[in-house]
């Protein structure tokens, strides 16, 4: 997911110590000539790599960054403290892409989570008892008896409703591993083009087969705003909050808004080790992800290289990309170019002005990029102790384990959080959502210490339409370790360091446009035949032989892999028809 234009400069509120950086630059030159050119090392990329090698096309990846793996990477920031710095959990990496590349024997290890949510109450407890929470698991009967703590009733219907979400969400996974209807492909050109783009259709229609009479159930929940399907379904509030964070998580949306809905589904859709809607650590961090690829990718023979900050893409006077040059002068060029970066960038940077129409630039101009999300990453001493669970002699109890909801006693903390960005200010009560991988991968911390990830919601880009300062993210981290605090006594005294990254800083570093972590959001408008635009949902650009491959495009961000496999599909298609 890394850009080619963005510089890792600028404020840190760290330093690094060590990372791993996956290049290939000390054992293989770069050559002047190659087949295929991919910008940048994100987990799109390097499968896109992997797949266009594999179809006989000589491919190298260049990667701005020390390291591979875009928003998915692994860095040291503190010694000792190993972070997923920005992306922190796998569940949407797709199975035939795992088995296709390998992954496991490439050294993928994943830690599975079981429980995998758990929300803690701010309450005084009851004749000496702790405060309530809930958690919830794979085990649907003591789902049912955590959601019984707050109401019998929704205790009872909560099966039928995960039943009737993963029946939503198995029907759309023909869609996820396929490009979008080729709408012009059908409509226009000989018959034999129209039947050949007939065959788009399949997955479409293997969709509507599954939904069945459960398509107006789907046109639903893609539409409706997650707190109208959520009360349809349940009167607590701890529970509601708690699922209606998944409709919202990295959208910058509140559960009232139409189209909530499916950022729910979207999170519903994951699998891993065959396990639906589960979702796990990566051993060593997400780089972990990224680096298992781009080792599968080598054996294939891609060629990867680290600081490798791609400048422009070259296009020739035929108006057809030529390869790239890097920032200090050296061109490399190829018969096709794939960008990795997200829309914005490769449009409104790398390709050159002349090479596209106005009224494209006026379209990607458009695409909506708002992010809520900072992230905080946070060493600690020890681990967090919280008045709902406490569990003795630092030791983890099964909920340390789960995504931890903090502020989630009510949907109405959520919306107002949501309006306080909205207005142009940082949450005074932000949704937290804390994951502590360290206490099932040993690999991250020192004996004893913990890796902390915080995912913070509603932050604006733009504080009241002004820049961030060093002091608004002190100011916003010291906010949120005061509502952790209130949760688990002790956690702030427990910090060894934080790193701290507001929408700005995740643009800067990991060439998240606009800080969003899905390349674009994944709002209705801008989904399957309109992702990013409904021009490039074939992943061909305007300029012959560019193509998209990252998470801009089709499927969507958090769907590992899949954009890039769809892509590779599309470069290697065209190739045999040219």
């Amino acid at each position: 997911m890394a850009a080619a234009v963005w510089t890792d400069r600028g404020r840190r509120a760290v330093t690094l110590v060590g990372t791993v950086t996956g290049s290939r630059s000390s054992h293989t030159a770069l050559k002047a000539q190659y087949d295929a050119l991919v910008i940048g090392g994100g987990h799109n990329g390097l499968v896109a790599a992997a797949y266009l090698q594999r179809g006989g096309l000589r491919t190298a990846v260049l990667e701005r960054r020390h390291v591979l793996g875009g928003a998915a990477v692994s860095e040291e920031l503190f010694p000792g403290f190993r972070f997923s710095r920005c992306s922190y959990l796998l569940s949407l990496l797709r199975p035939h892409i795992c088995t296709d590349l390998e992954l496991k024997k490439h050294g993928l290890k994943v830690y599975m989570r079981d429980p995998n949510a758990f929300t803690p109450m701010l309450e005084e407890g009851v004749k000496g008892a702790p405060p309530r929470s809930l958690t919830l698991g794979s085990d649907l009967a003591m789902n049912q008896m955590e959601i019984g703590k707050f109401s019998q009733k929704d205790a009872k219907a909560y099966p039928e409703f995960v039943a009737h979400l993963e029946k939503l969400a198995g029907a759309i996974h023909p869609l996820l591993d396929a490009p979008p209807v080729d709408i012009a492909g059908i409509t226009a050109g000989s018959l034999r083009k129209k039947l050949a783009a007939a065959k788009t259709l399949t997955p479409l229609i293997k969709c509507g087969m599954k939904l069945g009479r459960n398509v107006p159930d789907f046109y639903e929940i893609v539409t409706a705003p997650i707190m109208k399907i959520l009360t349809q379904w349940f009167d607590s509030e701890p529970l509601r909050a708690t699922l209606a964070t998944d409709g919202v998580i990295g959208a910058m949306t509140s559960p009232s808004n139409p189209g909530s809905g499916y950022v729910l589904l979207h999170h519903v859709m994951g699998e891993l080790e065959k396990e639906k809607g589960a979702w796990g650590y990566v051993e060593g961090g997400m780089g972990g992800v990224s680096q298992a690829i781009a080792s599968a990718a080598r054996s294939h023979g891609v060629d990867i290289f680290t600081e490798k900050d791609v400048g422009q893409i070259l296009v020739g006077s035929d108006g057809t990309a030529k390869g790239v040059a890097l920032k200090d002068g050296t061109e490399i060029h190829s018969k096709v170019v794939l960008s990795n970066a997200t829309p914005y960038v490769t449009f409104k940077n790398l390709t050159p002005k002349a090479a596209l129409s106005p009224e494209f630039i006026k379209a990607v101009d458009q695409i909506d990029y708002t992010s809520p999300v900072t992230k905080i990453n946070v060493a600690l001493d020890k681990l967090p102790n919280f008045l709902a669970s406490p569990t003795p002699d630092d030791k983890p109890g099964p909920h340390h384990q789960c995504s931890i909801h903090l502020n989630c006693e009510s949907v109405e903390v959520l919306e107002t959080a949501y309006k306080e960005a909205m207005n142009g200010r940082p949450s005074s009560r932000p949704m937290l959502e804390m994951t502590i991988p360290s206490v099932l991968d040993p690999t991250l911390a020192p004996p004893g210490c913990h890796v902390v990830s915080l995912f913070t919601q509603f932050t604006p880009y733009h504080i009241e339409g002004r820049e961030w300062t060093d002091q608004d993210r002190e100011a916003f981290a010291d906010t949120v370790f005061d509502w952790v605090e209130q949760y688990a006594p002790g956690f702030k005294k427990s910090v060894v360091g934080r790193d701290i990254l507001a929408p700005p800083d995740l643009e800067r570093i990991f060439g998240l446009t606009g800080g969003n972590i899905f390349h674009g959001s994944m709002s209705l408008d801008q989904l399957y035949l309109a992702r990013p635009l409904p021009s490039l949902s074939d992943y061909r650009s305007p300029v012959k032989g560019l193509y998209l491959c990252g998470s801009g495009c089709h499927p969507g961000g958090g769907v590992m892999g899949s954009s890039g496999w769809n892509a590779a599909r599309m470069v290697l298609a065209d190739m045999k028809h040219q």
